[in-house]
């Protein structure tokens, strides 16, 4: 594939944007130059234009009404819109990835988009798919594929339309540890079948030095923070950039946790059975009481996402018991699930996986008052409540922004705030920290503390170790079928 990949240079000369009905930019004086064939690492704290920038290198930004481009990008010398067939996004969501049903035509998408010769098609799926190392027939179904298979099917669909440049936002988020490992793998094959320029985005940076040529790192609507080898970058500016947010090797977080006395049993799962259609590993038995926090965790595939909903009572249960307990039903009865949904929020809280599920309103400030306005809450109630969590969730500078002009980790914030607004006694979280940076990372973690010694009952899908080690007064392992 050497001979058919033309690695592309990238040019930012004083670019930013600033996405409609935004007063501040996403990115601004953007100067840069990655040269062909590079490796670099993009970082930044939460917020600070990365995924921003990847886009505007896709060309995927849109035009004049989504937003304002000031300055110049240039890939392969040409602007990103007039140059789309030179790239390759993976977004940093699995699921928003996967276009079809099935593996063989999800990865042929792209070329057919590309108008490549359709002779020519099915012999670069079969050359992408080998080099992910993606060994799956071709009439799999891509609803059957685990997160990790999820992205490197990602990847071979980026690989079969032999960009010169790689985008990758996230690629290793909500995976679990070996997962992380098969994709950065992947990817690094994929870089030395073809040759092509690579930018990836991650906040958690071990997995990616070894691979890497150089480190960008991006200030919040100033440009760039600091660039160079990643020993330099670190050495140089390592305690400032930990300081603002950056995951930095060698500066570890801690969030000191107060000792708490468990209360009232909330809710008890007994002999439980999940799946969607058929079950999913074996029953689980599993007690939510006040004050305590459960993590999961296990391999992907391994149901804990359908576990977390079913405790969470908006999956329905296959099998076993699933019992509110008086301390929580508070007279509505045993069963959750029969429940009105008013009822539920304030009592079981759930965050989804995918932050972008829950958003419903226009601003970020009206989507936090959603639920209150759901439960009946006094509109003069209403106020007080939003700004606390705007400020305890930096989400304050951004309380009229449309929430899908949010980052990730914005919009992971927010849904955060959306189910705590409500003050539900059991929160149940599904993958809580991702897209965080160390200083929201760490704000974050210590507000679920908080929540776990003001009496509620946390319970976190997590691959986080960090969040396992703090969080986990009691860890549930999932085995994969």
């Amino acid at each position: 594939m050497t001979d058919v990949v033309r690695p592309v240079g990238i040019a930012a000369r004083g670019w930013g944007w600033r996405h409609a009905a935004r007063t501040r930019p996403a990115v601004a004086g953007l100067d840069l130059a990655i040269e062909p064939g590079e490796r670099v690492l993009l970082l930044g704290p939460s917020g600070a234009g990365k995924s921003t920038l990847l886009a505007g290198l896709a060309g995927v930004l849109g035009d004049a009404e989504d937003g304002e481009e000031t300055g110049s990008l240039a890939v392969d010398g040409r602007h990103p819109s007039a140059a789309r067939g030179a790239s390759g996004l993976v977004l940093q969501d699995p699921q928003a990835n996967t276009i079809l049903s099935r593996v063989g035509d999800d990865v042929a998408f792209g070329c057919e988009n590309l108008r490549v010769p359709r002779e020519e098609i099915w012999p670069r799926v079969r050359a992408a798919l080998d080099a992910v190392g993606l060994d799956v027939a071709l009439e799999r179904s891509t609803s059957a594929l685990s997160g990790g298979q999820r992205q490197r099917l990602a990847l071979a669909g980026v690989l079969a339309m032999r960009p010169g440049l790689v985008l990758l936002d996230e690629p290793t988020a909500n995976l679990d540890p070996a997962g992380v490992v098969e994709v950065r793998d992947a990817v690094v094959r994929m870089l030395e079948a073809t040759g092509a320029t690579l930018v990836v985005v991650e906040h958690r940076v071990d997995t990616w030095l070894p691979v890497v040529d150089r480190v960008v790192v991006l200030d919040p609507g100033r440009g760039v923070l600091a660039d160079g080898p990643a020993e330099a970058v670190f050495a140089r500016h390592g305690d400032d950039l930990a300081e603002r947010g950056v995951w930095v090797p060698g500066h570890p977080v801690d969030v000191e946790r107060p000792l708490v006395v468990p209360g009232a049993s909330l809710l008890v799962a007994s002999d439980l059975v999940v799946g969607r259609a058929s079950p999913v590993g074996a029953p689980v038995d599993l007690a939510l009481a006040a004050g305590t926090s459960t993590v999961v965790t296990g391999a992907n595939g391994a149901g804990k996402s359908t576990l977390a909903l079913t405790m969470a009572s908006l999956l329905p249960r296959l099998g076993g018991d699933l019992v509110a307990q008086p301390a929580l039903a508070d007279g509505l009865g045993a069963d959750p699930a029969r429940w009105r949904s008013s009822a539920l929020a304030t009592r079981i809280g759930t965050v989804f996986q995918e932050p972008e599920h829950q958003l419903v309103a226009r601003s970020v400030r009206d989507e936090i008052g959603v639920g209150l306005r759901a439960i009946g809450i006094p509109v003069a109630e209403h106020a007080p409540r939003i700004d606390a969590l705007l400020t305890r969730l930096r989400l304050d500078h951004l309380a009229s922004a449309h929430p899908f002009t949010l980052s990730g980790g914005e919009q992971r914030r927010l849904s955060v705030a959306t189910v705590l607004a409500t003050g539900p006694r059991v929160v149940v979280l599904d993958e809580p920290t991702f897209g965080q940076d160390r200083r929201t990372w760490r704000e974050l973690v210590a507000l679920m503390a908080e929540l776990v010694a003001d009496g509620a009952a946390l319970l976190s899908v997590t691959h986080d170790a960090d969040v396992v080690r703090i969080l986990g007064d009691r860890v549930l392992r999932l085995e994969a079928a």
